[in-house]
């Protein structure tokens, strides 16, 4: 008698997650379109399997046993830098929404003098201690207030700006660790009187002065709930798919 094999075929269904983007007016956000579902063809069968011997086999010789021969040795790849995230404000009360006005970046609100840290260890590009921002002025470089930028270990950019406070220590070329404190949260700049910290991610482009990049090109919010959680999820890879697209040299 011969055996017949099924096999089932297996239906994956791609759920399609919405990108980041600006609410609707009405202060909700657009519901993602319905997922496509993917039908994946079901192997075609195998053979039948032959019909038993009628006679019972030969026994078999057992063989020599053979002393395996020692594996020659490799030279192990370089284990990549652990690189680790901190919510870059320490408060008890803190709130953020996904998305923000005019271009990708979050808004951390908190209140004034709760403490800014850096999101990841690595070295400081921009400090700015002067609030020159003039109300009514067109966008540019002093919206910002008091800010720090700083260039991670994992070649992000992290910029954080509108503080009340920028600590004395922390300098252009100096080198801080991931939860290192910066300064404290406040309402310079452009903050229009709210206490919170502006928070955005970008390349290096041009490192220093490319203030439109540096303000923020992907959104943190998925980084920040992740980080927010003790957990590690990096934005390496959203940031290098916009420099690659825009064409960002360092």
């Amino acid at each position: 008698m011969f055996r017949l094999r099924t096999l089932t075929g297996l239906t994956a269904l791609a759920l399609v997650l919405a990108g980041c983007g600006a609410p609707a007016s009405d202060g909700t956000e657009t519901a993602p379109a319905a997922a496509t579902p993917i039908f994946v063809e079901p192997s075609s069968p195998a053979a039948a399997d032959p019909p038993a011997a009628l006679t019972a086999p030969s026994p078999t010789p057992a063989k020599p046993s053979v002393t395996p021969k020692p594996k020659a040795k490799t030279s192990t790849p370089a284990t990549p830098k652990n690189v680790k995230y901190v919510f870059p404000v320490k408060a008890s009360n803190v709130a953020y929404h996904p998305t923000h006005g005019k271009y990708p970046a979050t808004d951390i609100f908190a209140d004034c003098g709760e403490s800014v840290v850096a999101a990841t260890s690595g070295v400081v590009l921009e400090v700015s201690r002067k609030d020159s921002y003039v109300k009514g002025s067109p966008d540019g470089p002093n919206n910002g207030g008091l800010s720090v930028s700083l260039l991670g270990d994992d070649g992000v950019r992290y910029y954080g700006s509108h503080f009340s406070k920028v600590q004395s220590a922390i300098k252009a070329g100096v080198r801080v660790t991931a939860g290192q404190l910066l300064g404290q949260v406040g309402r310079t700049g452009n903050a229009n009187n709210v206490c919170h910290l502006h928070f955005g991610i970008s390349p290096p482009c041009a490192r220093t002065g490319d203030w439109k990049t540096r303000r923020g090109v992907v959104w943190p919010a998925t980084f920040l709930d992740s980080w927010r959680k003790k957990g590690g999820k990096s934005p390496v890879a959203t940031v290098k798919a916009w420099e690659k697209k825009n064409h960002c040299k360092p």
